[in-house]
């Protein structure tokens, strides 16, 4: 349970260093979804869907590279459970990203 809690404290950690980067790319996103909330029940889920999934599979291979790592060190199931969920979100982070601009090429 120890490594869990270590696990979320070091995302919480990153979370808090990235904030001023995130702030503005957070405004800029909500700006774009009021402009273009008519026309975001358009876009397909299957489209966000596929767009989260390509992204979250790139990342499982890209992100232990990123902090010096390989897949062959991934021994421990915490270290699985978190590759998999950073994955998970920045492909959910992708998606939601690309949401309203797959909403602006909409006719």
């Amino acid at each position: 349970m120890y490594e869990v809690w270590l696990a979320m404290s070091i995302a919480y950690e990153t979370a808090l260093g990235l904030l001023p980067a995130l702030a503005p790319l957070v405004l800029m996103w909500a700006v774009m979804m009021v402009i273009n909330r008519k026309k975001l029940k358009q876009v397909k889920l299957a489209t966000l869907a596929s767009v989260a999934v390509l992204v979250a599979l790139v990342a499982v291979v890209a992100l232990p590279s990123m902090t010096k790592s390989s897949l062959v060190n991934m021994t421990y199931w915490v270290d699985w459970a978190a590759l998999l969920g950073m994955a998970a979100g920045v492909g959910v982070a992708a998606a939601l990203l690309t949401w309203p601009v797959l909403a602006m090429r909409q006719r």
